[in-house]
């Protein structure tokens, strides 16, 4: 009964917030595990439920997995607005559930955070896990990134669901030997793209074997240190490859995948991974092969995510960056157009993006590549252009804002095309002000 009426009460706080146009939040699902945090095992459940985790990724690939579904003529809940902790993911399940916690849907689709994965499915069958990489990210909330893998190397030791993992992090492909009697584990990869190394070009994790503490050898470097790699002395990193993507044509935004080509609207190398990862989730449920292609060349998100705006005529890209690799993505889809630019980068230092920006000092600013001037913003604007500045950006051409306002109209100052990064909480109040010149 105790469970019948929390529901009951976040169902009457839920009308309460739609009657005053608010979403919530991750609100219903904090009041309700504060009152029992056993509350997940009262929902009842009788579709597959699939996760995606990740440091960088996670959003656009959970996304775009619950949008293949829809496409393919199933229901699916998911938290598509983020929302990822217990909290977020029980707000979305008390938002669809009936009093008795039952959920109707073909399929749940979640995006989690990575140190979360454990605490979520302890008491919910995980059908599906997808794993597309781990970066250094909130230091001061998260730790460093080996406590997180180890974390979900500990849950996956008694996991025996399909698992999704990249071969090409080897940070990521490690978890496929959580568990050796698991059957169900899949790896995919990225053939070599225009803009890989041979050397490490950005801030790297997953320099040893985890298994015999060998060097681990790359054949190239996709970006930090995704890429093709191998143990000269156990051979970790030589799975069996489920799927890849070939024939990578960034500037036509396409690729294939079994011989297959793929549209999409995104331009960028990391964005490949997290589409075969979809490919990859979605050949394991029968999709058909021609809505899984039309609902990928429809895909977008909207959400300051390699957005593509026109602001007063002036195309405009905007790119969530929360840690140095994400960070370094963006720049290199920066550096990879030939055009001229201007750059806005918007640095905060709240509590949800965590305290130490130390992490910008493994931004490579070194190469940019015809960007004419650079506008910096948010709580740490001036820690950012010293960053940009040290790295030997001419600092005549470096305009730091604390005010986001101004910062914003001193960009469309000129006509020249803006690329914009911004860290998590800057995201949506940069996008929001860049949106209010449109």
């Amino acid at each position: 009964m105790k469970n019948f009426f929390i529901i009951l009460a976040m169902k009457i706080v839920y009308l309460g917030l739609k009657i005053l146009g608010k979403n919530g939040g991750n609100l219903l699902g904090k009041i309700a595990y504060d009152w029992n945090p056993n509350i997940f095992r009262y929902f009842k459940i009788n579709c597959p439920i699939i996760a995606v985790t990740a440091t960088n990724g996670k959003t656009m690939t959970n996304n775009a997995i619950g949008y293949v579904f829809q496409e393919a003529g199933k229901k699916v809940i998911s938290n598509t607005e983020g929302n990822n902790m217990e909290t977020g993911i029980l707000s979305t399940l008390l938002k669809h559930c009936s009093l008795t916690g039952k959920i109707k849907a073909d399929y749940l689709v979640f995006e989690v955070d990575e140190g979360y994965v454990p605490v979520v499915f302890k008491d919910l069958k995980l059908d599906t896990l997808v794993i597309l990489d781990f970066f250094r990210d909130q230091l001061d909330r998260n730790g460093e990134v080996e406590s997180l893998i180890l974390r979900i190397n500990e849950f996956l030791k008694t996991y025996s669901g399909n698992l999704i993992l990249n071969n090409d992090d080897p940070n990521v492909a490690r978890l496929g030997h959580a568990n050796p009697n698991n059957s169900n584990v899949y790896y995919f990869s990225v053939e070599k793209y225009e803009h890989a190394t041979e050397k490490i070009k950005e801030a790297g994790e997953g320099k040893f074997c985890p298994f015999c503490n060998t060097r681990i050898e790359y054949e190239y470097y996709q970006y930090s240190h995704i890429g093709k790699f191998h143990c000269p002395n156990c051979n970790f990193g030589n799975n069996d490859i489920y799927k890849i993507a070939t024939n990578i044509d960034l500037k036509n935004r396409t690729f294939q995948v079994d011989g297959i080509t793929y549209q999409t609207k995104f331009n960028s190398i990391y964005n490949i991974y997290n589409f075969v990862a979809v490919i990859t989730c979605a050949s394991l449920y029968q999709i058909d092969t021609q809505i899984l292609q039309k609902a990928i060349a429809n895909f977008v998100l909207n959400n300051g995510r390699l957005e593509e705006l026109s602001i007063q005529n002036i195309p405009t890209i905007i790119n969530l960056a929360k840690n140095p690799t994400g960070a370094n993505v963006s720049l290199r889809i920066l550096n990879e157009d030939d055009t001229e630019k201007e750059l806005l980068f918007v640095l905060n230092d709240n509590m949800a993006d965590g305290f130490d920006v130390s992490w910008i000092w493994d931004i490579n600013f070194d190469t940019l590549n015809h960007v004419s001037r650079i506008v910096t913003s948010g709580t740490r604007a001036y820690d950012i252009a010293i960053r940009i500045k040290t790295a030997g950006f001419d600092v005549h051409k470096i305009e730091p804002y604390l005010d986001l306002n101004e910062a914003v109209k001193a960009l469309y100052q000129t006509n020249i095309k803006k690329y914009v990064i911004a860290n998590y909480t800057s995201l949506q109040p940069t996008r929001n002000e860049i949106l209010k010149l449109s």
